[in-house]
């Protein structure tokens, strides 16, 4: 029997796609790098899913898993054919509030987990930007952060267990309602790692209770370095707000463009500050960032008073990335980590790098943690454009490496950062890597060329199934 064949008597002629308008539209992700599937599958359960890895296996093809497509580094493309398989038909949910946790299929959006949750008094903490499109299952494969994970962790500190199906199509069960298993934590072995060690199709996670009280404040600066500094001295006080997001004056310029919230476009940079918890506490610490702010040169600090005034400064950060059609028709966004404490000189190589090719840069990005996030707007139809954006891109990581940073904070590596691997990681590192991921999938079958760079390893599988020479020791 052929691949089609199989796959359609498996799932059904619905749940598989051939035609070549379905097959482009899923051949890529929110990157900019496109792949070229060869059939694109809807599995409704964990056990046809088992079924369509077996059937892969069989026909010596990979299989790249995929959620919403919200992912910013390529990570759903696939790059050597095969199969995507889309995992948003896995939207089973069941909370479980007395233990305050929820098993929750890979497809669920993460909104949905959080609105579920709700009633109960309790809420899913980590929240990206593409909370309203994004899945539990994409947010495990990159360990996903957002605004609110600056205090309460990003993914992995919330996955208590996981249900994966292995590359020979066992379905295991990782973990569970115990905070500390035995062992080793294979768990979090899967946790940020892209879909190439197996697929997830469900997660036993952590609820947290919705704080009492909240306050929201934005503060505007002249200066990126008066609102950069400003982040440090918050940190050094010894708080930890639920959130602290910067923008400077081009993101928040097209923000309020759009949203017409009445944000100081004159301003330098907006400083977005949110403490939870108890009244006298959130109005202590609210007052103390407030006082922090000024001192540094903050023009002006606002408290929102109603929820209606603080959901729309909210909606204004999270759809920051939404704003830059305004500009340009393409964008290409970073995802870098650098320590606080670098974050005025991080700022300033950026800006530098953006003037020095020419390119119009933004940038929006969680202050408390470090993890910016510079955006490039840009016309990919212009000549020579994309070769720039690209080099500055590189240059842009390469300056947050040297102040002892990160590849990524929340977006993973994918395959855009693929090669910039070498950059943080010695041979020694990535081998090792690419042996833990021969563990998994020996034979190369899931989200290949992916993460490790070629020659990661001796005998690099690079996705196809091929035979170890004989004798050859890996």
């Amino acid at each position: 029997m052929t691949l089609l064949s199989d796959l359609r008597q498996a799932l059904g002629n619905e749940n598989v796609l051939e035609e070549p308008l379905e097959l482009y539209i899923y051949s890529k992700d929110a990157s900019l790098m496109r792949g070229e599937a060869t059939f694109v599958v809807f599995p409704q359960s964990a056990e046809q899913v088992a079924t369509v890895v077996q059937i892969a296996a069989s026909h010596n093809v990979p299989i790249v898993a995929r959620g919403a497509g919200t992912g910013l580094t390529a990570g759903a493309s696939p790059t050597e054919g095969g199969i995507v398989m889309v995992t948003t038909a896995l939207n089973s949910l069941e909370i479980d509030s007395d233990n305050r946790t929820a098993w929750v299929g890979a497809g669920v959006i993460n909104l949905d987990l959080s609105t579920a949750a709700a009633p109960f008094g309790l809420h899913f903490a980590p929240d990206p930007s593409s909370q309203s499109a994004c899945t539990i299952g994409g947010n495990v494969a990159n360990n996903s952060g957002g605004a609110h994970t600056l205090a309460e962790g990003s993914t992995t500190s919330h996955v208590l267990g996981l249900e994966v199906v292995l590359a020979d199509g066992e379905i295991v069960v990782l973990g569970g309602q115990a905070p500390d298993s035995p062992g080793l934590d294979v768990k979090g072995l899967i946790v940020g790692s892209e879909g190439t060690l197996g697929i997830v199709t469900r997660a036993l996670v952590r609820l947290l209770p919705i704080e009492p009280e909240v306050r929201t404040l934005l503060l505007d600066f002249p200066t990126v370095e008066e609102a950069v500094a400003t982040v440090t001295e918050i940190i050094a006080a010894g708080m930890i707000p639920a959130a602290l997001e910067l923008m400077d004056q081009r993101m928040t310029t097209a923000v309020e463009k759009w949203l017409h919230a009445g944000l100081p476009i004159d301003a330098a940079a907006v400083l977005l500050a949110e403490v939870v918890g108890e009244r006298e506490s959130v109005e202590s610490e609210a007052s103390q960032i407030g006082e922090i702010g000024r001192a540094n040169g903050a023009r002006d600090v606002q408290v929102a008073t109603t929820e209606e005034h603080r959901a729309l400064l909210w909606k204004g950060r999270k759809s920051a990335f939404g704003a830059m059609a305004q500009l340009a028709p393409d964008y290409y966004l970073h995802d870098a980590v650098v320590p606080r404490t670098k974050l005025v000189e991080t700022m300033r190589a950026i800006y530098e790098i953006a003037d020095r090719y020419e390119l119009t840069l933004l940038n929006v990005f969680h202050a408390g943690d470090g993890n910016v996030h510079p955006l490039i707007a840009f016309d990919a139809s212009e000549p020579g454009i994309n070769e720039r954006v690209h080099k500055a891109g590189d240059e842009i990581v390469s300056a947050c490496l040297r102040v002892g940073g990160a590849l990524s904070g929340e977006h993973g590596i994918g395959l855009e950062k693929r090669d910039l691997m070498r950059m943080a990681f010695t041979e020694i590192d990535l081998d090792a890597q690419a042996r833990l991921k021969e563990v998994f999938d020996p034979t190369g079958l899931f989200n290949p060329k992916k993460v490790l760079p070629d020659g990661s390893r001796c005998f690099d599988f690079g996705g196809v199934r091929r035979e170890v020479p004989e004798g050859a020791w890996v």
